[in-house]
Order: C-alpha cells, then structure tokens, then sequence
C-alpha cells in the first residue's frame, strides 16, 4: 500500500455565478479531499479558481472524481479540469518558442530533473532545431489567438503537462490560457522589472541612459509582464556600448535566470503569497 498522499489540481473558468466555490469544495469534500490551497478571482465578469487538493494514501477515486466533476461542469455551466499530480513522476513540461534559440538551447542543455514534453512555436521554421533534440514540435498559427491558445491548451492536456516556459516567446497570453495554469507559466523578461515591460525593453534602457540593465523570470499573469517575480540578473552598461552590445549581453544573461528560475520551480522552493514570490 502506497503512503503518499495523492495531489491533484482543479481549475473551474466561466462567467461569473453565486455559489461556484461553495459547489466544487462541498463535492471534493465528499470525496474525502483535503483543499491544501485555493485562489480565485473575478475579471469583467470572468471567473477562475485553481485549487489544490489532497488525499490520504488510497482514498482517492479517480474515476469517481472525474465523473463528478464533469457532472458539477455541466449543471454550472463552466469549464472544470483536474490534473493529477504523482509525487514520484518527473514533472512534465513545454517550451513555447519563437524564434530566438538561445533559451531553448540552455534549458535542454541544462539536464533539469523534469522533462521536456512539447516545443510550441509560431514559426513553422523552428521545427529542425526540436527534431534535433528529438523532442516533438508543433507549428501554430498565432494570428488568431483565440484559436491558436485553444488549438496550444489541447496538446498540453493530451501530453499532461505540468507547466510551461517560454523561451523567449514573442506573443501576449490571453486571461483564457493563463488562468488554466496558474503560477505554473514562467517567462523571462528583458529587464528589470516593474522597469520597461514590452518586447523593445532593451531598446528603452538603452534610450533612457540607463547604468544597469537586467533580465527577469517571473510567472505570467493576466496582466503584461507583471506577474509575480522569480529570479533577476543585471549587468552595467558601460560608456560607448552600442544596442547591439547591450542585447547580446542581455541575452547571455536571459538564458542563465531562465534555467534558474526553473531549477527553484522544481526544488518546490518557491510559494506565491499576494502577488510575491517567496523562498520556502
């Protein structure tokens, strides 16, 4: 008989109605859950939860869980989803991508005790350097969002992932895709944030004149690379550097915080409490 407890992480999205919380954690009690963590908000009449639950060793039904929870989605109204998560599995996880390597590269050369699962790009010509890797790639379209996330959050389920990275991934994530994963995305930004949010960031350091400029890994949030920090890194510009230098360096540094921010996202290291993230 097995003694670790069983994890699993439930997400509900749909309008906005009384009584969601209450319906969901009533039914996961009588399935013998213990709600470990549970967050959720409301935006322009949008609702999300993401609520983490427990089981002691055996007492949880799949099966029975699963079924319910489809009969709860239906009589709501609202999307409801449940990731199991197996204490002892390696962590699965994709790369989205655009078309710059540098981070990609560093995160595959970095032998990281999770796996890389999917490479998502939006540019069709990215699909060599995944091959070489042997790791699956698929070309999506991003023109349409809506489309493009929906086709992008069909692989991840059909892959069980459990979180994702984007490696430089040049396009905005909707509310849509983001609340289905929640603190479970990491981006690295070309600044140092809350300074130039935007994809010109080095640009704008170099036209403000500013002395030192960095990278941040942070967690995507609904709102434009505003999410929740993990790791910074800096460096001076020195007189007489020209954009192209500051870039360069810039990205050097982009793919060591990257990696780092995942090593402590996998060192079950990190909580985020109020928008901050925290060593524990």
């Amino acid at each position: 008989m097995s003694l670790v407890k069983q994890f699993a992480t439930v997400t509900v999205i749909g309008r906005d109605k009384t009584g969601v919380i209450a319906r969901v954690t009533n039914f996961l009690f009588e399935q013998k859950a213990n709600i470990e963590a549970l967050e959720e908000q409301v935006t322009r009449g949008q609702f999300s939860m993401t609520l983490q639950a427990s089981w002691k060793p055996e007492a949880c039904n799949a099966a029975a869980l699963r079924a319910g929870l489809d009969r709860l989605a239906k009589q709501l109204g609202m999307e409801i989803k449940v990731r199991f998560t197996e204490p002892n599995r390696r962590q699965r996880f994709a790369i989205l991508v655009t078309k710059e390597t540098h981070c990609f590269e560093a995160l595959l050369a970095a032998k990281l005790k999770a796996d890389a699962a999917l490479v998502i790009g939006n540019h069709a010509d990215f699909a060599p350097l995944a091959e070489k890797f042997k790791l699956p790639f698929a070309p999506i379209n991003w023109n349409d969002r809506a489309r493009a996330e929906a086709q992008a959050l069909r692989l991840l389920e059909e892959r069980q992932i459990d979180f994702v990275v984007l490696a430089r991934f040049m396009k905005i994530l909707s509310p849509n895709f983001v609340w289905r994963y929640k603190n479970k995305i990491i981006n690295i930004h070309p600044s140092l944030l809350p300074s130039f949010p935007g994809s010109q960031a080095y640009r704008q350091a170099y036209e403000q004149g500013v002395k030192i400029a960095g990278v941040t890994a942070h967690f995507v949030s609904t709102r434009l690379d505003e999410g929740p920090i993990i790791a910074q890194g800096s460096f001076q510009i020195r007189p007489g550097m020209a954009l192209k230098d500051i870039i360069a360096r810039g990205q050097q540094l982009e793919a060591g915080v990257l990696v780092k921010a995942v090593r402590l996202y996998l060192g079950k290291r990190l909580d985020v409490y109020w928008g901050v993230v925290k060593e524990v």
